[in-house]
């Protein structure tokens, strides 16, 4: 995915997202270089400047935590990203192994089942979709295939219509991408999903290059299918115990709302064409835009 290092690659790309007046420092004359100089994030870190060029050029991968919390204040980075550099420090043998394709339990399926009004779906490291309830299929049925989210906001042209806040979907896609990446730099799937995702879309590429980080948490989306319209809902993720590579998202409508109504909409839809149970789905291999 790079020709540095993780942590090289990722520092680069935080310093030079910043301007001197972002850190308190003086501007003089035009500069030679994106974003802050090398030897000014030293400065700011209190460390030396070949020390951070080691950093940087991955002759030093074991910074001690006391560099790493001085580096990501200079860096102005948030506590996830913080992490994040903390987390591609780690040794080989202190970070997980890529298990691979890991089934979702019949015990969430199940779950997921008697959530008639509540679209949940199970998510791989790389935004695989490896299973729905029919509310969430139901609720992505405008879309070519219901297989990979960041496929989904990125190569399916129903996705820009899908996301209102397009934007913002593609910056948290590839976030959360990148915060799957560090947490298991070894994924074969996570490599695989960001080089034909980076050769399909140039904005993908281009987002993938800013190393922004951060999970799948909780928020709103404001969504708009080609049936029932716009939507407004809130999402939650949850980590699966037992499948530590797989998140559960749910999202829910407030209730006795316009969303809830279409929500119920959707389901009547879904249960009268039959699908009822959730399903695993297989990850797509190939994101080239297919024709339906």
């Amino acid at each position: 995915m790079s020709d540095g290092t993780s942590l090289g690659d990722f520092l680069r790309a935080r310093r030079e997202a910043l301007q001197p007046h972002d850190v308190g420092l003086p501007e003089y004359g035009r500069r030679r270089v994106p974003g802050l100089r090398r030897e000014e994030v030293a400065l700011l870190a209190g460390v030396s400047s070949d020390y951070y060029i080691r950093l940087e050029q991955g002759r030093e991968n074991s910074p001690s935590p006391q560099v790493v919390a001085a580096v990501a204040q200079a860096l102005k980075l948030d506590a996830e990203a913080t992490d994040h550099i903390n987390r591609l420090c780690l040794a080989a043998s202190q970070r997980p192994h890529d298990v691979g394709a890991v089934d979702v339990s019949r015990q969430l399926l199940r779950l997921m089942d008697g959530w008639e009004h509540t679209p949940a779906f199970v998510l791989g490291p790389g935004l695989d979709v490896l299973a729905g309830n029919a509310l969430a299929t139901a609720l992505h049925s405008g879309f070519d295939r219901f297989d990979n989210l960041a496929r989904m906001v990125f190569v399916d042209p129903a996705g820009r219509e899908f996301y209102q806040e397009w934007e913002r979907a593609a910056h948290s896609t590839v976030a959360e991408i990148r915060a799957a990446f560090g947490r298991d730099p070894e994924s074969a799937r996570i490599a695989e999903v960001v080089a034909e995702l980076s050769a399909a879309s140039e904005e993908f590429a281009g987002i993938w290059r800013l190393h922004e980080v951060k999970s799948k948490t909780q928020e709103g989306k404001h969504l708009r299918h080609p049936q029932v319209g716009d939507l407004h809902i809130e999402f939650a993720a949850f980590t699966v115990n037992g499948a530590p590579h797989q998140q559960l998202v749910v999202y829910q409508a407030e209730p006795a709302s316009l969303t809830a109504a279409a929500f119920e909409t959707l389901r009547t839809t879904a249960t009268a064409a039959g699908s009822r149970q959730a399903r695993t789905v297989m990850p797509v291999t190939d994101f080239a835009v297919h024709e339906n």
